[in-house]
C-alpha cells in the first residue's frame, strides 16, 4: 500500500491507525501513488470504455509539464495477484487540470477545465489523443463542469468570472474554437459548480461563493429559483439520480444541505459531521438514499437518508449522527475529488493533495442489513 507524501506527524499517526484497521473496514482498498497530485477523478461512464477506466489529471510545480491521464483499475483480478491501477494513456495538457469529465455518450471525448479561462475538448481515441477543440466564453479559470446525459454534446461550465457558459458541440462545423452558445449571468461571485438535472434536459443547477443555489431553465436567461443555501460559500451540488426533486449542496460552512426543488425556501435536512470546508457532494448511482461528501478535514463521509432520526446508543452518538454510515480516513491531506463507480456498488475512487489515488469499497457489514 502506497504511503502518502508530505504527511504531518498527526496525520501520519491517523494514517497508521487507519491502515491497521483496513481489514475490518473494507472489502477492497487500492492505494496508488501518483507522481503529482490530481485535482480530479472520474470513473468512465457505462458506455464506451472498459468498466474500470478512470480519468485523472496532474497539478505539477516547478514548470513541469501537465497531462490528462487515463487509468485502468483491476478491482477483482482473475489472474493477477492483487487489485491494481495502471496509467494507460497520457495526453499533454496546457496548465494544471482543474477538472476533467468524460462525455457520457462517448467516453473518448473528455472536457477539461484549466488554469486558464478556456475549456479544452480532448479526443482520447487512438495512440496519441489530444485537444480537438477549445471552448471559449469565460474570462477566468474555474472548476464547474457538467456534460448533459440527455442532450449529447451539451456542456456547461462555471468559473470564477461568476458566469456559466453553455456549448453545444452539435453546432460545430469542424472549427478548432467554439464560442459559448449561451452565457448565464446571475451569480454575484465565483460559480463553483454546475450540474445538469438527471430527468429534465432543460434544467440545471449552479452554486457559488455568493452562498446561493440557483435552478435554471435553458429557455430563460434568468434563474427560475435563487436561494441562499448556506451561510458561506457553496462548493458543490448534486441532483439525486432516482428522485427528480431532491438535491444536495456542500459548503465552506462544513455542512451538507438537502433540498426539495418544490420547496426551496428551507432545507429538508442538514448533514453535520465534517470539521472543515466541504468541497464535494455526490449521490450514489445505485441507491436513492445514499450520498457521499468530501472535505478539507481529509475525510469522505457516506450518509444514509433512511437512517435519519434512528435511535442511537450514547457511545454511537459520539461517533456522529445515525445517518453517518461510514467515514473513509485513508488520505493524509485535503480531499480533491471522489467518484462513485457506476458499475460496482459501494466502490469509490478518491484523490487528495497527498498524491494518492485510492479505490475503496466499505465492508458489507455496514450496509448488508438494509441493501
Amino acid at each position: 500500500m502506497a504511503v502518502p507524501s508530505g504527511e504531518t506527524p498527526e496525520s501520519g499517526q491517523e494514517y497508521q491507525i487507519w491502515k491497521k484497521n483496513t481489514p475490518f473496514l473494507y472489502d477492497l482498498v487500492i492505494s496508488h501513488a501518483l507522481l503529482w497530485p490530481s485535482l480530479t477523478v472520474q470513473w468512465a461512464p457505462l458506455a464506451g470504455r472498459q468498466p474500470h477506466s478512470l480519468l485523472l489529471g496532474t497539478h505539477t510545480s516547478d514548470g513541469s509539464p501537465n497531462s490528462l491521464m487515463l487509468a485502468h483499475g483491476t478491482l477483482a483480478p482473475s489472474n493477477s495477484p492483487l487489485p491494481n491501477v495502471q496509467i494507460v494513456k497520457t495526453a499533454s495538457h496546457e496548465g494544471e487540470v482543474n477538472r476533467a469529465r468524460f462525455m457520457p455518450q462517448n467516453a473518448n471525448r473528455v472536457a477539461t477545465k484549466t488554469c486558464q479561462s478556456e475549456v479544452n475538448l480532448f479526443n482520447l481515441e487512438g495512440e496519441e489523443g489530444g485537444v480537438e477543440m477549445v471552448l471559449e466564453g469565460h474570462e477566468n479559470e474555474g472548476y464547474g463542469l457538467s456534460w448533459s446525459g440527455l442532450k449529447e454534446g451539451n456542456l456547461l461550465s462555471g468559473s470564477y468570472d461568476a458566469k456559466i457558459c453553455l456549448w453545444d458541440l452539435g453546432t460545430s462545423k469542424g472549427e478548432k474554437v467554439l464560442h459559448a452558445q449561451q452565457v448565464f449571468d446571475a451569480h454575484e461571485e465565483a460559480v463553483e459548480d454546475v450540474e445538469w438535472h438527471v430527468k429534465d434536459a432543460n434544467i440545471f443547477g449552479s452554486v457559488g461563493d455568493d452562498h446561493k443555489l440557483m435552478i435554471w431553465d435553458l429557455r430563460s436567461d434568468k434563474p427560475q429559483h435563487s436561494i441562499v443555501a448556506h451561510k458561506n460559500e457553496v462548493n458543490s451540488l448534486s441532483f439525486n439520480p432516482f428522485n427528480e426533486w431532491i438535491l444536495a449542496t456542500a459548503s465552506k460552512d462544513t455542512l451538507v444541505n438537502l433540498f426539495d426543488m418544490r420547496k426551496l425556501n428551507t432545507s429538508l435536512h442538514t448533514f453535520a459531521s465534517h470539521t472543515d470546508e466541504v468541497f464535494q457532494v455526490e449521490w450514489s448511482p445505485h441507491h436513492e438514499t445514499i450520498l457521499a461528501s468530501s472535505s478539507a478535514d481529509k475525510r469522505i463521509n457516506i450518509w444514509d437518508l433512511s437512517r435519519i432520526g434512528d435511535e442511537q446508543a450514547e457511545e454511537d452518538a459520539e461517533d456522529g449522527p445515525p445517518e453517518l454510515l461510514f467515514v473513509h480516513g485513508g488520505h493524509t491531506d485535503k480531499i480533491s475529488e471522489f467518484s462513485w463507480n457506476p458499475c460496482e456498488k459501494w466502490v469509490i475512487a478518491s484523490v487528495a493533495e497527498d498524491n494518492i489515488l485510492q479505490i475503496w469499497q466499505l465492508d458489507q457489514s455496514f450496509y448488508q442489513d438494509d441493501y
